[in-house]
């Protein structure tokens, strides 16, 4: 091999070798959705009302790694005191809805807010003024979300923004919806939604066709499932029907297919994502349907 077929010869192996490695990194790069599988914690509410702490011992024993309030507030425990708590089972806490309230204390509220780890939140109190049309009062709401969105973006957090399925029902004579608006009026720099997309589901909504109109929207995700989506009549058209005719199920026990939406996350925005069955603390046994859409959706995603 002459001297120059040599140096020819390494320079591919390098450029080569180059391409390998950031292939490498990009495959590195790509998040493992299974390490970090959370528990909306309305899922079991029933067991936090009687043991707090201990409920979220054995959510962490499961397998989450992390957790979102709804209901049962924060324990009365103190920012620094939650914070540990979460710490000695290993989880984390990156959005809730037990929110801050609007007032005079909210900054102290939001200052505890960032000691307990979260990164999203809603602020509660209704959006000034009145009248108007319905398409008025939600402008209001994405307004104020805004709003808000500016105040807590001074601790680090954002504005969550989640729906159920009447966000999706059009205003009486017109084709335009309240998640509609939502979107367009909000800035994405200080709200993110949080896609519940069991409710978009059943409210018959093309869950990745929503991700590609809207790209990097969807920062957050409810991952829940319902069995009788696929059977709703046509006529179904008002969204309160669909919701009262389905079943909410653990996760991979209903009609929602999630291994294409999980593809689908890059395109969403997606950072973070909690398991919810809203039933499940009527049916008896509410962390064993909590483990099972836990080990349903590992599964999923393997």
């Amino acid at each position: 091999m002459t001297d120059t077929n040599r140096r020819s010869f390494l320079k591919r192996i390098a450029v080569s070798g180059g391409a390998f490695a950031l292939a490498s990194q990009v495959a590195q790069a790509a998040p493992d959705w299974k390490k970090q599988i959370g528990l909306e914690m309305y899922t079991v509410r029933d067991l936090m009302a009687k043991d707090y702490e201990g409920t979220f011992a054995k959510v962490a024993e499961i397998g989450y790694k992390e957790v979102e309030p709804a209901s049962n507030g924060y324990g009365g425990l103190e920012p620094k005191q939650y914070r540990a708590m979460l710490d000695r089972y290993g989880l984390s806490m990156p959005s809730t809805h037990v929110g801050a309230k609007e007032g005079p204390g909210l900054e102290k509220q939001l200052e505890g807010f960032a000691v307990m780890g979260l990164k999203y939140t809603e602020v509660g109190g209704a959006a000034g003024g009145g009248g108007g049309t319905p398409e008025d009062a939600i402008k209001r709401t994405a307004a104020q979300l805004n709003k808000h969105g500016e105040i807590v973006k001074k601790f680090g957090l954002k504005m969550l923004y989640h729906n159920h399925s009447p966000e999706f029902q059009p205003f009486e004579g017109s084709t335009l919806r309240p998640y509609d608006i939502i979107l367009k009026e909000t800035d994405p720099a200080l709200v993110a939604m949080q896609l519940d997309i069991g409710w978009a589901a059943v409210a018959g909504e093309n869950i990745i066709e929503m991700f590609h109109k809207n790209p990097g929207r969807f920062e957050l995700w409810h991952v829940k499932d319902a069995r009788g989506i696929k059977n709703l009549p046509p006529q179904f058209n008002n969204q309160r029907q669909r919701m009262s005719a389905i079943t909410l199920v653990p996760v991979g026990k209903g009609d929602v297919n999630y291994k294409p939406i999980f593809a689908a996350a890059e395109i969403a925005g997606m950072k973070h994502f909690c398991v919810e069955q809203d039933n499940a603390a009527d049916w008896g046994d509410s962390m064993a349907a909590a483990r099972a859409s836990f080990q349903n959706l590992s599964k999923i995603l393997e």
